[in-house]
C-alpha cells in the first residue's frame, strides 16, 4: 500500500493537494532516478556517479549517500543486477532497510496502546521549524482518538510562545498548563507532569525553548527539565522528540547535531515535507544520528501529520 492509499484510508475523501503531500520530493527524486536508469543494462561507475548526485541533491547527505551506494554495489555483486526494474527494487529495499534499522524507541499509535499513563512527550527544536504547530497537530490526533491531553508551556522566554500554545489548546479542545512568561521551564515540567499524574491524563506534551545561541545553557536547561520530571514519574519523559523543518536541508542536519549533543533525543518529527523537493533529509538525518523518524508533516491543515511508515515513504518515492 502506498502512502497515498494510506492517506485516503486514514482521512477519507481528501482534497488533491493533501493526498499528494510528498509529490515534490517524489517528482524530483523519481524523475532524476528514472532518467539515470533509462536504457542501462549494467551498473557502472558512471551510473553510481549519477546516483550520488541524485541523492546529494535530495539532501540525503554525503555519509548516507556513500552508505547507500556501498550497499547497492554489494547487492549488485551478490544478486547480479540485470535490468532497470530490478535496480528500482534494489534501491527501494536498501533505502527501506536503512530507515528501519534506526529503531530505539517503541512505536506509538495515536491511541497510545500499550503505553504508560500518563505518557510524557517532551518536544525540542529551534524556533521557526513548526514545533508549536506540530504539538498542536499531535494534540488533535490524540484527542480525536479519545485521549485526555494536556499541553504544557515550557517555552517561557520566546515572546508569544505561551499564547501560541494556548491558542492551539483551545483549537483542539484540550487542557493547557502554564506558569506564564519568563518563569522557570523546569517548574512547568514538574507541575504539568504532576497534574497529569494526579488528574488522570493520558498524555502530557511539553513544549521547550528553541534557543541555540549558547549550547551549554541549552544543555543545562534540558537536563534540568528531564531531572525534575523523574521526581514525579521515574520513567519520564517517555520520548524526547526533535522537530526539524525538512525544507531547510543541511540546516536541519546542524540542528540535529546541536540538540543530540544537548540531550538524549529519541525520535524525530519532520515538518513541511509537502513544500520541498529535498525529502531525502528524512533518510540522511535518521541514518546519521541513528534516531527513528516518528512523525511527518505533509501540509498546513490540522490533520496533516502522520505517523511515519518507512516502507510507505520509500514506496511513494519509487511509485510510478
Amino acid at each position: 500500500m502506498s502512502i497515498f492509499d494510506f492517506f485516503r484510508k486514514d482521512k477519507g475523501s481528501q482534497p488533491k493537494e493533501e493526498v499528494q503531500g510528498l509529490e515534490k520530493t517524489k517528482e524530483s527524486f523519481f524523475g532524476k532516478l528514472s532518467k539515470a536508469i533509462a536504457g542501462r543494462s549494467t551498473i557502472d561507475a558512471s551510473f553510481l556517479d549519477e546516483l550520488e548526485e541524485i541523492l546529494v541533491s535530495s539532501d540525503v547527505g554525503i555519509d548516507t549517500t556513500i552508505r547507500i551506494i556501498n550497499r547497492v554495489e554489494a547487492r549488485v555483486k551478490k544478486d547480479k543486477y540485470i535490468n532497470s526494474n530490478e535496480l528500482h527494487l534494489l534501491l527501494r529495499d536498501e533505502i527501506t532497510l536503512l530507515l528501519t534499522e534506526n529503531k530505539k524507541t517503541p512505536e506509538v499509535s495515536f491511541n497510545l496502546a500499550g503505553m504508560p499513563k500518563p505518557y510524557v512527550l517532551m518536544v525540542v527544536g529551534v524556533n521557526g521549524v513548526g514545533k508549536t504547530t506540530t504539538i498542536g497537530k499531535l494534540a488533535n490526533q490524540f484527542k480525536t482518538h479519545g485521549k485526555k491531553v494536556l499541553l504544557a508551556a515550557g517555552d517561557t522566554f520566546r515572546a508569544g510562545a505561551v499564547d501560541q500554545l494556548e491558542i492551539w489548546s483551545k483549537r483542539v479542545g484540550c487542557d493547557f498548563y502554564s506558569n506564564g512568561m519568563n518563569t522557570d521551564p523546569s517548574a512547568v515540567a514538574f507541575d504539568s507532569v504532576k497534574k497529569a499524574k494526579e488528574e488522570g491524563y493520558d498524555i502530557v506534551i511539553l513544549d521547550t525553548a528553541g534557543r541555540l545561541h549558547n549550547k551549554i545553557n541549552l544543555m543545562n536547561e534540558l537536563t534540568k527539565i528531564r531531572r525534575v520530571m523523574t521526581k514525579v514519574l521515574d520513567y519520564a519523559p517517555n520520548d524526547v522528540m526533535l522537530v526539524l523543518d525538512a525544507s531547510t536541508g543541511q540546516n536541519a542536519f546542524e540542528q540535529a547535531r546541536q540538540f543530540t549533543a544537548a540531550t538524549e533525543v529519541s525520535s524525530l518529527a519532520l515538518t513541511k515535507l509537502d513544500g520541498t523537493a529535498k525529502g531525502g533529509v528524512v533518510l540522511g538525518i535518521s541514518d546519521q544520528f541513528k534516531i527513528p523518524v516518528r512523525y511527518i508533516g505533509v501540509g498546513e491543515g490540522i490533520n496533516d501529520i502522520k505517523i511515519f511508515n518507512p516502507s510507505e515513504f520509500v514506496n511513494t518515492l519509487f511509485e510510478v
